[in-house]
């Protein structure tokens, strides 16, 4: 995949993509023969265009990539998760309307960068208290 508004993941590059700080991250978690991925990612891919200057998005293959399937717990594919700073905030599992994914992306833009200056706020008051030692 050559796309610049979609990332394919592996185990090794998960977590610096995931990690971000700057941005939310949405996640599909697909297998290739999966009908319901290939449904889904009838829609995950136009919304990557869409939205790329506000979120990153990205695939995993849960087949090639059986680390990363483990630390998140993901049962079923289609699963797609939504980030904030490495954390996992929300998710929604199998075929779902592409409206309310779209809905779902909509919403992640106005909490997640909440949810970032939180985050940030606190790594600020931990390291304050750090230097108040």
């Amino acid at each position: 995949m050559s796309l610049d508004y979609l990332v394919e993941l592996k185990d090794i590059t998960c977590r610096e993509t995931i990690g971000k700080k700057d941005k939310p991250v949405i996640v599909m978690f697909y297998g290739p023969s999966c009908p319901h991925c290939q449904q889904m990612d009838s829609y995950f891919e136009p919304y990557s265009k869409k939205f790329k200057d506000k979120v990153v998005f990205a695939k995993i293959n849960v087949l090639e990539n059986p680390s990363v399937v483990g630390k998140y717990g993901i049962m079923g594919t289609p699963t797609f998760k939504f980030f904030c700073d490495g954390h996992p905030v929300q998710e929604l599992v199998g075929v779902i309307y592409p409206t309310l994914l779209k809905k779902h992306i909509e919403d992640a833009l106005q909490q997640i960068p909440e949810c970032i200056k939180t985050l940030l706020g606190l790594t600020q008051v931990s390291q304050d208290m750090l230097s108040e030692r």
